[in-house]
């Protein structure tokens, strides 16, 4: 690539990353200023920056504020999970929800949350490991002689209706506790505090600075496996910790949103016809995409139908089944 060229393709992919940070950063006023009580603009930067004591202090800091971060970083975090999913197993339609990694998550998380409800801070590592079991398992049952794409789907979707099965059995085995959890099958925010934050904060922070500093592996490994071994890229201990990567921030989000689903199917593709499929640039861009989608839609579940709330899982699945459906019906893959 000539130098002009070079340059006019990092100003154009600049360009479209510095819209995601836009659209990103007005989902957060659309989100704070939303609600039974409308919030100007300034209103929210004189709160949040200058810690003015106006009479929406209490509304914007102990209610709205950690629902919106919350949103920010689950979306943040299911978006570049799938990201990498996509990548790794080199099919378009894998997801943490659709291919069963999503469900390992939930099921560890209700472990933690109903049978040690007094453990809850562990809830994030649990769902990792759930999603990290589930991956793999996944990985083993399609392996023969190589991971075939269509292999590796059947084999999430039938590990996903397993672990969905444990979950019936722990909210059957445990009805008492059961309505604080209902939520979480769908995937809600409607009770997030504070608390949610610092469970989710640490492992997406984690999560995300390791993939920004192996992005470009991915672009490597997507080349094929014998091209990046040819590159002198250890195929198989990099597609690991990308599962590991994958695994953690998807755990993290279920931990505190519930089985949120369709935010790493949609994501990434939205974010990939507007900025190409460069990691450099794609999972920077993912990073502010998934947070705007996730908070606008909890928004959108908010107002409505007020005053009655529905949970943002519903409004994920309105706009996911269809697209699902789109890209079964699309012959080029990405």
């Amino acid at each position: 690539m000539a130098d002009g060229n070079k340059k006019k393709y990092k100003i154009k992919k600049s360009a479209i990353l510095i819209a995601c940070i836009c659209l990103s950063v007005a989902g957060f006023f659309i989100s704070i200023g939303n609600g039974a009580v409308k919030i100007s603009p300034m209103e929210i930067i004189n709160t949040v920056l200058l810690d003015e004591k106006t009479v929406n202090y209490q509304i914007i800091w102990n209610v709205r504020l950690p629902r919106t971060i919350t949103a920010s970083l689950a979306g943040t975090c299911l978006a570049l999970s799938g990201c990498i999913l996509q990548g790794v197993m080199g099919n378009p339609l894998a997801s943490p929800n659709i291919i069963g990694v999503s469900s390992g998550a939930g099921l560890m998380t209700l472990a933690v949350l109903i049978i040690f409800p007094d453990y809850y801070y562990l809830a994030p590592l649990g769902a990792f490991a759930g999603a990290l079991f589930a991956t793999l398992f996944i990985y083993f049952l399609a392996w023969k002689e190589g991971a075939a794409t269509t292999r590796l789907i059947l084999a999430g979707v039938a590990v996903s209706s397993l672990l969905g099965a444990g979950n019936n059995a722990i909210m059957t085995f445990y009805p008492d506790k059961v309505s604080g959890v209902i939520g979480f099958m769908v995937g809600g925010l409607s009770s997030t505090n504070w608390k949610h934050v610092d469970m989710i904060f640490r492992y997406a922070v984690i999560g995300i600075i390791l993939l920004l500093f192996i992005a470009n592996k991915l672009n490597i490994l997507m080349l094929g496996d014998e091209v990046a071994t040819g590159l002198g890229l250890n195929v198989e201990a990099t597609r690991f910790f990308f599962i590991i990567i994958s695994s953690l921030l998807a755990g993290a989000a279920v931990s505190v949103v519930g089985l949120l689903g369709f935010v790493g199917l949609i994501v990434p593709h939205i974010t990939r016809l507007f900025i190409g499929s460069d990691y450099r640039y794609l999972i920077p861009a993912t990073i502010f995409t998934g947070s705007a989608v996730v908070v606008i839609c909890d928004t959108l579940a908010r107002v409505m139908f007020a005053p009655l709330e529905i949970p943002v899982g519903i409004i994920m699945s309105a706009l996911g089944a269809p697209f699902f459906l789109y890209l079964l019906r699309r012959k080029k893959e990405y």
